[in-house]
């Protein structure tokens, strides 16, 4: 019986109509649940909606906690003892503990998390869970993390060395190196606020190179993710089709 909660649970990956249902519901729950946050008031429905769709992250986090044995392929008491403390068992915690937190308004920790309603924001990265998409495209970053790390650390470097750069250039309209390294960020990436911009021509020609040379280091990582996501969907597809020729 655990073992069918835990394939219902999970992401299904044969077909389960089951799992496919458990994840809408959980998805369509998650959504339902961050919609007060786009709301300055405060509606009865909002709380109502609010105690169901905490009722159904807790039961969740039961489930997931009775099966944590498969999930971490471990057949033993220290699974369960685990589990809590793993990324995504701390996310569905504190996914439920805002709506908890006026339940008894004598305790200080509830009150901390009445405090921080924001946290609620979290549950968004439930969706990572109950999505196959999502999961795609994580599996997709991890699978590119090398060269995204490359890509990511040559940005870091870039950035440096502009601000550096234009800071002694411009030591008038930056007023600190924080400045300098907003500038060069805001650069990097073509955006150009406007708040902070050099005066002098050595300046504005420091800016246009490095506006350049940000446009090529902005799309490196999206043509890394764009292959290894293309080759994910393909994986996909034999995978359904060999599936499906199995049968």
């Amino acid at each position: 019986m655990r073992k069918r909660l835990f394939e219902i649970i999970e992401i299904s990956e044969d077909n389960d109509k089951v799992s496919s249902l458990y994840d809408a519901l959980m998805l369509l729950a998650i959504i339902i649940s961050i919609l007060p946050l786009a709301f300055k008031k405060s509606y009865t429905l909002f709380h109502y909606t609010d105690i169901i769709t905490t009722a159904l992250f807790i039961i969740d986090y039961a489930l997931r906690l009775i099966t944590a044995d498969y999930k971490l392929n471990e057949y033993s008491a220290i699974a369960f003892v685990k589990y809590p403390f793993t990324p995504w068992a701390i996310v569905d915690l504190i996914s439920i503990l805002p709506t908890l937190a006026p339940i008894n308004s004598g305790f200080k920790l509830f009150r901390l998390f009445r405090i921080f309603r924001t946290f609620r924001i979290f549950r968004v990265f439930k969706a990572f869970r109950y999505s196959k998409s999502i999961n795609i495209i994580a599996k997709v970053i991890s699978s590119s993390k090398e060269a995204l790390l490359a890509v990511c650390t040559l940005a870091i470097g870039y950035i440096i060395v502009s601000a550096l750069v234009i800071f002694s250039v411009e030591g008038e309209s930056f007023n600190t190196f924080f400045d300098a390294i907003y500038w060069a960020t805001v650069s990097l990436t073509t955006v150009g606020y406007g708040d902070i911009y050099p005066v002098t021509t050595a300046g504005r020609v420091i800016t246009m190179i490095s506006s350049m040379f940000g446009i090529a280091i902005v799309a490196l990582p999206a043509g890394i993710i764009t292959a290894r996501y293309l080759d994910a969907l393909t994986e996909e597809k034999n995978k359904k089709s060999d599936q499906n020729s199995q049968k």
